[in-house]
């Protein structure tokens, strides 16, 4: 089991920026990918970021080049900062991670942080 706990969602007008963060418990040598997806009102969830194992990373193409994924192990917590924000980007942003146990994926979600980009 992973608990995950998401802190820095907010108000900010557009071309501004947030870091949203996740930090996980539990099992967490068991996490094979951390990442975001996000839900807009009347929208499917969609997968924002993703940063796996290694350094590999993957961003939707709506945010390459304006958010960046990280994470920071000593911390088991993994952010994403997002600048250049657009009002299309508002959302609930939702942590998620993939543990491996026995060959067998499992996904845990975050309780999902609301972004609302708007003058």
């Amino acid at each position: 089991q992973v608990q995950l706990v998401e802190s820095g969602g907010g108000l900010v007008q557009p071309g501004g920026s947030l870091r949203l963060s996740c930090t996980a418990s539990g099992s967490i040598n068991s996490i094979y990918a951390r990442g975001w997806y996000r839900q807009a009102p009347g929208k499917q969830r969609e997968l924002v970021a993703v940063i796996r194992s290694g350094v590999s990373t993957n961003y939707a193409d709506s945010v390459k080049g304006r958010f960046i994924i990280s994470r920071e192990d000593p911390k088991n917590t993994v952010y994403l900062q997002m600048n250049s924000l657009k009002p299309e980007d508002t959302a609930v942003y939702y942590c998620n991670v993939i543990t491996v146990v026995v060959g067998v994926q499992y996904p845990y979600w975050g309780q999902g942080t609301q972004v609302t980009v708007s003058s």
